[in-house]
């Protein structure tokens, strides 16, 4: 079956010769982007849907089988679900979930490939669950509704409650996008350059898409990390400390900013770089261009290996020779926004990172005099012609 084709509007999508001399122009978008701009439009109503849920939390049951219900009996759509999920002991000899498993598609992860097949990605569970969610899909990824059921729910906006509601405003089309930037990566063992395809133009099964970040750290060992860090093929720095973490502006929120990263708006197209504990207090956090190709290899001074992680998973062993190639994907993943791309975002800011939140601070009784610091420093001028 082939996936029901959507669309991004893009009010912004005049983009006029600006010119820079009599012989050259620019192409430039007139006016900046507005994040708004981004919303979903459905050519023919969504067909199927991907239901992925939190494993193991019984709290989590119940919502799902009222979604599965909802989604086939009410919507008449076909639901895929992880084997893995048909297996859990939660649901083994749940006769309610039992009566509705013919309705279902089961696929498992690494051996069937769904992506063609689903036009709506549904998520019951924290930010790992859509984390886990992005990772089944290494190309073009269908729009995700994710329902906030986790600890967390920085990435997840939508309650549960009322989800009828909010599946039918999704399916009925016109909602609000937040297109979250992707990293692409790779592990290259091969010390020969010359046999090395440039990333950005490597379409290989070997490649890994993250959502938040690659960290690059000690692992195991008592030294600290000593690491070269090259932006297209430049050297840029040496990171000598507990490791490395390069991340997406949505990345920015998690590892990145415990490790003293500033927040960035996802819509912000760019790579973020912050070391982990480095040893000198002049290595702060930067942020390059979105599409730059960045390489991390072990120093020839390094003493010891290094280990990289692709959104916590698939950690590996990096030695002497190897190298973890990374850049900007082409596939983002189109996150439905709860309200819009900013009002979602500064809500999540606030209410699960507690930003800036403090106690007001209580104004001056009326009745007392106000004193400017203009006014103070008049009076001391005074005092001062005074005293002379």
């Amino acid at each position: 079956m082939a996936p029901v084709a959507a669309k991004i509007q893009d009010l912004d999508n005049n983009s006029p010769l600006l010119p820079i001399t009599k012989r050259a122009h620019l192409n430039f978008l007139s006016t900046i982007q507005d994040p708004g701009s981004q919303r979903l439009t459905w050519y023919t109503p969504p067909l199927s849907v991907l239901v992925i849920k939190k494993i193991s939390d019984s709290s989590v049951i119940q919502p799902f089988k009222d979604l599965i219900t909802y989604l086939t009996v009410d919507r008449n759509m076909m639901v895929y679900i992880e084997a893995k999920v048909v297996e859990e002991d939660l649901l083994k000899e749940d006769e309610e979930f039992l009566n509705m498993k013919h309705k279902i598609c089961v696929f498992k992860e690494g051996y069937d490939d769904i992506s063609e097949k689903v036009d709506l990605v549904t998520c019951l569970g924290g930010d790992g669950t859509l984390l886990y969610a992005s990772s089944l899909f290494q190309q073009s990824v269908p729009p995700i509704l994710a329902f906030h059921m986790g600890s967390l729910g920085f990435l997840t906006p939508f309650r549960f409650e009322n989800f009828q509601e909010q599946i039918n405003h999704v399916l009925e089309g016109n909602c609000y996008l937040t297109l979250r930037s992707r990293l692409k990566c790779s592990i290259m063992k091969d010390s020969d350059e010359t046999n090395i395809r440039h990333l950005k133009n490597d379409k290989s099964k070997s490649t890994i898409l993250v959502l938040n970040e690659v960290v690059v750290d000690r692992g195991p060992s008592s030294y600290i990390c000593n690491i070269d860090v090259f932006i297209e093929k430049r050297l840029i720095t040496s990171v000598q400390g507990d490791g490395i973490i390069i991340s997406t502006p949505t990345g920015s929120t998690a590892y990145a900013a415990a490790a003293g990263a500033s927040m960035c708006h996802p819509n912000v197209p760019a790579i973020i770089i912050t070391p982990i504990c480095p040893h000198s207090l002049s290595f702060r956090p930067i942020v390059v261009p979105a599409g730059v190709e960045i390489k991390i290899s072990l120093s020839p001074e390094s003493r010891n290996s290094a280990w990289v992680s692709f959104d916590g998973r698939n950690r590996s062993e990096i030695l002497h020779g190897d190298s973890v190639r990374i850049t900007t994907s082409i596939y983002p993943i189109p996150s439905i926004c709860f309200q819009d791309q900013i009002t979602d975002w500064f809500e999540s800011l606030a209410g699960c990172l507690n930003w800036n939140v403090r106690k007001q601070q209580k104004r001056l009784d009326s009745s007392l005099p106000s004193h400017s610091s203009t006014s103070s420093l008049d009076s001391l001028v005074s005092e001062d012609n005074g005293s002379r």
